[in-house]
């Protein structure tokens, strides 16, 4: 509780400073500001020959007091700002400029950049561990560089500012198939010396070569009907990976995860068959004298994704070759009994003729004597 006619301690502080005779004399110090005068916060008019409210009223003294103390700081300060001539602060100027600069150094980054368009839509094209990654849209007036990275790896750069929306990365992921990949496309403005700024850019999905890329179309490296069996040889695909300098085959890479699957039947009709095998030979057992159509498709049972190839062309076997050869010899062997039949035959006549024609010639000589 205060005192009546006191004011508060604070008050009788700020009282006191104010009426200090230095405060006038204030430092020559940097104003960024205008020069303002003091302003009373409180204003009484008093008529001619009226005393003072203090005077009369003594509980208006510790009022004043107590006005004093709520006043605000701003206005206070206010009260002790000096009136002489503003002087000039270089070390704010320095600053003004320096902020100027860095508002204009960033509006010129933001502004080489609102032209550049973002990559979308990207994607891991591979076949076979062939691996292209591509992306939209065709660049205007910028360029891309992409970068790739395994997933606990440093980021690699790859096609440096192109203009193209594809780039082959087989190189970096044939390094290590069973790693899970990131790409990532960076946009810069055409011209890339003007750029101080960090170029945006679009993340692709994460890719693990050996779960995702595509089995190739498989190839029939050969294939035979001997009797009731009918035996198909299938041809490894080559792949970008290698080991020890040498490129692997994708049996090489899978293993006895890399399957394939013979589809068969004959070519007099449309029901088809199959046969699985986790090694490149079939050896089924068919029709004899029976013509038969197949393709191969090369499966991994294991993945969730990609499980199939796409199947292979159709081959057939073909008796027709065969049964037309043993005709061949067949007739031309009947051709050849013939021939001679004839010949043996014509001989034969021949010689009867002449043995006639003797026996006719001995009859006749003594009658002609006589």
């Amino acid at each position: 509780m205060l005192a009546e006619g006191s004011a508060p301690r604070h008050a009788v502080t700020w009282l006191q400073i104010l009426s200090s005779p230095d405060v006038g004399k204030a430092p020559q110090k940097c104003s960024l500001g205008p020069e303002r005068s003091p302003r009373p916060l409180l204003s009484i008019n008093l008529a001619p020959g009226a005393s003072s409210p203090t005077s009369q009223h003594p509980h208006l003294s510790s009022l004043r007091g107590s006005a004093e103390f709520l006043r605000p700081r701003r206005q206070l300060r206010d009260m002790a700002t000096p009136n002489g001539p503003r002087v000039p602060c270089p070390q704010a100027a320095v600053a003004r400029a320096l902020l100027f600069g860095l508002v204009l150094i960033q509006g010129a980054g933001v502004a080489g950049t609102t032209d550049v368009v973002v990559a979308y839509n990207i994607t891991w094209k591979s076949t076979n561990f062939k691996t292209i990654l591509e992306w939209e849209p065709k660049p205007i007036n910028h360029v891309y560089t992409v970068q790739i990275s395994p997933r606990l790896g440093n980021w690699k750069n790859k096609c440096f500012y192109t203009t193209n929306t594809e780039c082959d990365v087989t190189d970096e992921i044939v390094k290590n198939v069973r790693e899970t990949y990131l790409a990532r496309v960076l946009s810069y403005p055409a011209d890339t010396s003007s750029s101080t700024v960090e170029p945006p850019f679009t993340n692709s999905p994460e890719f693990t070569p050996y779960l995702e890329t595509n089995l190739g179309q498989p190839t029939i490296q050969s294939f035979e009907q001997v009797g009731t069996k009918l035996n198909v040889t299938v041809q490894d695909a080559r792949t970008l990976v290698r080991a020890n300098s040498a490129f692997l085959s994708l049996r090489d890479v899978f293993g006895k995860d890399l399957n394939y699957t013979l589809y068969y039947w004959k070519a007099s009709s449309t029901g088809k068959k199959k046969a699985t095998t986790n090694t490149n030979g079939f050896l089924i057992d068919v029709d004899k004298g029976e013509n038969y159509c197949f393709h191969v498709q090369a499966v991994i049972l294991s993945r969730r994704v990609n499980q199939k190839s796409p199947e292979s062309p159709i081959k057939c076997t073909s008796h027709e070759k065969v049964l037309s050869t043993e005709l061949f010899f067949i007739i031309g062997t009947v051709m050849l009994v013939i021939i001679i039949f004839i010949v043996v035959l014509s001989v034969s006549l021949h010689k009867c003729r002449k043995v006639r024609a003797e026996r006719s010639g001995k009859e006749n000589t003594p009658l002609n004597a006589a």
